[in-house]
């Protein structure tokens, strides 16, 4: 069975982590496919969107644990096999963040650990009420550093350093409180309502998405006058795309516009 599913549907390709018998852990199998389809997806123009959930009852429930106890029976401990692993992880999820398409998670049950950094690193998420999520390694003697990385990019220091140091998990109402997640829905409604979200962003121009998701994660890292004369440089540009006088015409003359890009 393989650990990661693709289903496309009206431009929006949906990723399913499916391993549910062992709450879809970021295996090595899991991050290589994951790592192989997001590199497929950011060459395929008729994607606009991707949505990434789990199967089963839980989202993700982080690294492997199993994998990562067998790797210790090497003469160094494990460390080349664990370095290896945060490294390969990493690369992932910084990949979700390149991806030129807007990510948006669709979170069910536990979303820990390194499952909670994939959430964080997705560009929008919606949860079920009943999702829970927490960076949890803490309690196992793991201090989850490299899930604090997109963690304190999405929520305060103060909220995500009780989080790291307690272990503890938190609903889905107070991870939206806090910006870990857009939106929460009831759990029958989970489903539509992130879909509604994906084809209402995958109904915009696709060149004008790609261009702004790329700004918004560069400018974040520059200083205000930096970030200003960069996303100014970015605007020039994006007006004197056809596709985007054309949208402006359109507007003004209160019809539907006629892009030519997909």
């Amino acid at each position: 069975m393989p650990v990661l599913l693709r289903d496309d549907r009206e431009g929006v390709a949906h990723l399913t982590l499916n391993a549910p018998e062992r709450l879809n852990p970021l295996s090595d199998a899991m991050i290589a496919a994951l790592s192989e389809e997001l590199a497929r997806i950011a060459e395929d123009r008729d994607i606009r969107v991707v949505v990434l959930r789990g199967a089963g009852r839980a989202f993700c429930a982080g690294h492997d644990l199993k994998e990562m106890t067998a790797a210790r029976a090497a003469p160094d401990g494990g460390a080349a096999a664990f370095k290896d692993l945060f490294d390969r992880c990493a690369a992932m999820m910084m990949a979700v963040t390149a991806l030129p398409q807007p990510v948006i998670a669709e979170v069910q049950g536990l979303a820990t650990a390194a499952g909670c950094q994939l959430v964080a690193s997705c560009d929008m998420a919606v949860a079920a009420e009943s999702a829970r999520f927490g960076v949890n390694g803490v309690n196992i003697g793991l201090f989850c550093s490299t899930p604090m990385v997109a963690l304190t990019r999405n929520v305060s220091r103060k909220q995500a350093f009780e989080m790291l140091t307690t272990g503890a998990f938190i609903a889905a109402p107070r991870a939206e409180a806090l910006g870990l997640v857009n939106r929460v829905v009831p759990d029958n409604a989970l489903s539509e309502a992130t879909d509604e979200l994906a084809r209402t962003v995958a109904a915009k121009l696709g060149s004008a998405v790609r261009t702004g998701k790329s700004a918004f994660y560069r400018q974040l890292e520059m200083p205000l006058s930096e970030a200003y004369a960069y996303t100014g440089a970015v605007m020039v540009e994006n007006m004197l795309d056809r596709d985007t006088e054309e949208g402006i015409q359109a507007f003004l003359e209160k019809r539907a516009p006629d892009w030519a890009q997909e």
